[in-house]
């Protein structure tokens, strides 16, 4: 069994133990053994970067352009492969692993060009004869800890606007599934980026991550997972001085109003519910839907459904893969339990079943469900479910589409299906979520343009596109007497 150690100092390290990466579709097929760091890996790694950074922070523009773009080439080039080894481990059927790994290495095409677009601001002071110049630079050593569910695309949207803008990482991917992240810490390593500018350590987030958020030499720490975690961070960061820059899911709400066009709603609800497994923080787990339309769209639905294949992620034909795990398919089941002894109705799915391809592998397929009749202060309306679980609220009309949709803690992601210029304007203006779609699936953002929302999905700057230098960077002000 091939070991995939750390990445410390340019160098591959071996960890305190290892762990093995197991494939969700068989949970016989193991990936490989993955080195388990500790605090002590954490500590050689931010040793590492803070001694890198001063050279990488004043580096030449082009050169830092030139390594980010080898890295997006290489991506590009070796996306099937890269695509069968993400779908082979986290569970997203092959086309979209290979879709979520294109993404991967577009980012860090995009961020090849940031280098060259770095700009700031000339400007007259109030005083006759002083300049002001405004610019900015990179923050120090950055510490990034990454889910499962998109292990290679959201690596890339941290890791590659920090190093545009002249930080050094430290990178904590998600334990579930180290071995995208490693696959990319290797293209990485083999770019040219000097020593110690990025470094690589897997492990437990407990002790990984924990060490991380303590580190005192840490400027900055960008997290993206759970909302228990993410306060903690949050909190031990404020205590501590560190920029803080948190994703923490959602609850997003797709709302299909009586004029929408039935197939088009049905289709984008069934991509914002199912696909991926369901395991995207941009899925619609709330259909929020109009009494008029509400029976033709239920069983519209219904009969979409029957017709999703679930099985091996890596098979021809699956439109739905497999759980990401044990602990994540029992969550899904309990969530569809709790359902229905609180009132709501399973309409279709909601069971544990066997691959449909026939080949007697064993892993954690769920059949997509669907819960109707469910009303806004039920828990799987309340709470982030993360799977192939989705529930229908009936509502009079728009206004109350509205105030349902707005009814959460959280506001990653929006959507509405209608026809209506007048409600699809209001709609974008009034949705309390950062990125609404209208006739368009929540979940799904280009990489050019911000990633990020409201209330207790995001805190900090946005993720993405130009907006990513307000967290990697911090401003400069400057006087010259002339």
């Amino acid at each position: 069994m091939t070991i995939y150690n750390n990445l410390i100092n340019g160098n591959w390290t071996a960890g305190h133990a290892t762990t093995p990466n197991t494939n969700p579709s068989d949970q016989a097929d193991v990936i490989g053994e993955y080195a388990q760091g500790d605090a002590a890996d954490v500590n050689a790694a931010v040793a590492a970067a803070q001694a890198a950074f001063p050279a990488w922070s004043t580096s030449g523009i082009q050169a830092r352009h030139d390594a980010l773009d080898k890295i997006g080439n290489e991506i590009l080039a070796r996306k099937d492969e890269l695509g069968d080894l993400l779908a082979r481990e986290e569970g997203k059927t092959r086309p979209e692993a290979i879709g979520e790994v294109a993404r991967a290495g577009q980012i860090f095409k995009f961020f090849a060009g940031e280098c060259l677009r770095l700009a700031g601001e000339s400007l007259p002071s109030v005083r006759p004869g002083i300049g002001v110049e405004i610019t900015r630079e990179p923050i120090g050593v950055v510490g990034l800890i990454t889910p499962w569910n998109f292990p290679i695309a959201i690596p890339a949207w941290k890791i590659a606007p920090a190093l545009a803008f002249g930080n050094c990482v430290v990178l904590k991917p998600a334990d579930l599934v180290p071995g995208s992240a490693w696959a990319l810490a290797d293209i990485i390593h083999r770019s040219g980026i000097p020593a110690g500018v990025f470094n690589l350590v897997m492990g437990r987030g407990r002790v990984i991550g924990e060490a991380l958020v303590q580190h005192p030499d840490v400027a900055a720490i960008s997290f993206t997972g759970s909302v228990g975690v993410g306060r903690g961070i949050a909190e031990a960061c404020v205590k501590s001085g560190k920029k803080v820059q948190l994703e923490m899911g959602g609850k997003n709400p797709q709302v299909v109003l009586d004029d929408a066009d039935l197939a088009q709603a049905v289709e984008l609800s069934a991509q914002s519910c199912f696909y991926s497994t369901g395991q995207r923080c941009t899925a619609s787990s709330r259909l929020i839907v109009t009494e008029k339309i509400y029976p033709a769209f239920i069983a519209a639905l219904q009969a979409r459904m029957a017709k999703l294949k679930v099985g091996d992620a890596r098979a021809a034909g699956t439109d739905i893969g497999p759980v990401v795990s044990q602990a994540q398919l029992e969550q899904d089941l309990s969530y569809v339990e709790i359902a229905k002894a609180e009132g709501a109705v399973l309409a279709a799915g909601g069971e544990r079943i066997g691959c449909h391809t026939g080949s007697g592998k064993q892993g954690f397929f769920l059949q997509p469900a669907l819960l109707v009749d469910s009303t806004p202060a039920m828990r799987i309306n309340r709470e982030e479910v993360f799977g192939p679980v989705a529930s229908v609220i009936r509502v009079r009309d728009y206004d109350e589409a509205l105030a349902v949709a707005n009814d959460t803690p959280f506001g990653l992601s929006a959507g509405i299906a209608t026809t209506s210029l007048k409600y699809a304007t209001h709609f974008k203006r009034h949705a309390q979520a950062g990125m609404v779609m209208v006739n368009l699936p929540t979940a799904g953002v280009d990489y050019h343009v911000p990633f990020g929302g409201r209330k207790g999905s995001s805190y900090g700057p946005r993720e993405q596109g130009r907006y990513a230098q307000e967290f990697y960077t911090t401003v400069k002000t400057a006087y010259t007497l002339a």
